[in-house]
């Protein structure tokens, strides 16, 4: 078995990475990030859900538990007005592809490590214990 150095690893994840960020799914997750970026309606809820959450956070700390909740009542009237919009519904969605996919390749490669750590030592793969736990 190829043995490799620290940097021949980064070198090959920075690739992977490169990869990864050229794929369908993160063109298209960026296509719409642009989409919500130009999108005023959203940017100006989301800047006035910012504004609306340093508000709140005056507010609780001064316990002033009446207006915190009439501001925390604005902040999800807002983010509502926002998830309705379609471009946010569609980011979401890539949002969670994107995750998926970066879920399964990090998921892959944690697997393949701890197999080849396993086989490397005699282990059992099937019962996922080293050549070391398997010998005793």
């Amino acid at each position: 078995m190829a043995e490799y150095t620290r940097q021949e690893v980064m070198d090959a994840a920075r690739k992977l990475a490169d990869m990864l960020a050229n794929t369908e799914e993160i063109n298209r997750f960026k296509k719409v990030e642009a989409k919500i970026n130009q999108n005023t309606k959203v940017q100006k809820n989301i800047e006035n859900i910012k504004i609306l959450q340093k508000q709140a956070v005056n507010l609780q700390a001064y316990e002033k538990t009446e207006a915190l909740k009439k501001v925390n009542g604005e902040i999800d009237r807002l983010q509502a007005e926002i998830d309705e919009i379609p471009v946010v519904q569609e980011f979401k969605e890539t949002q969670i592809v994107v995750n998926d996919v970066l879920q399964l390749v990090s998921g892959t490669i944690a697997r393949e490590v701890k197999n080849d750590v396993i086989r490397a030592t005699g282990g059992d793969v099937l019962q996922g214990k080293t050549g070391t736990e398997v010998n005793k």
